[in-house]
């Protein structure tokens, strides 16, 4: 049956299930969803902050987590099967946070040589119209 809800409604349906959020910072949320209004503000609960770098992943614990629904980027359910068979390795929370300060590093050593050679040429690298972080 189709659901004659319009919206933020439809996310009603979603209420008590495990949901994966990617916020506008880049952060990657996963909890479980226990409320939300009509702004899509979400609050979940039990969640962690998964972070990625290469094929490693740490998760943090945020335990109840508030969402204003205009840093929302993307959002769905977390399929219960395929999380158990994930190709990817967990590491510590540690280790994962250094992996990707070595990330960020390298990102803006990359950014910087770029802007470097540009400008020998003659040219200016604007930093807002070059962001690949997503």
């Amino acid at each position: 049956m189709e659901n004659p809800l319009f919206g933020t409604a439809h996310l009603l349906d979603e209420v008590d299930k495990k949901l994966m959020v990617l916020l506008r910072d880049g952060r990657t949320l996963i909890g479980y969803l226990r409320s939300v209004d009509q702004f899509a503000n979400l609050v979940l609960h039990r969640t962690i902050e998964r972070i990625h770098v290469g094929n490693e992943y740490g998760d943090i614990q945020r335990g109840v987590f508030i969402i204003r629904g205009e840093n929302v980027v993307l959002l769905g359910e977390i399929d219960r099967e395929k999380e158990n068979n994930l190709p990817l390795k967990e590491i510590s929370v540690d280790d994962i946070l250094d992996a990707q300060r070595r990330e960020q590093e390298a990102k803006q050593e990359k950014h910087r040589l770029i802007s470097k050679a540009l400008k020998e040429r003659g040219l200016n690298m604007n930093s807002e119209l070059t962001q690949d972080e997503f």
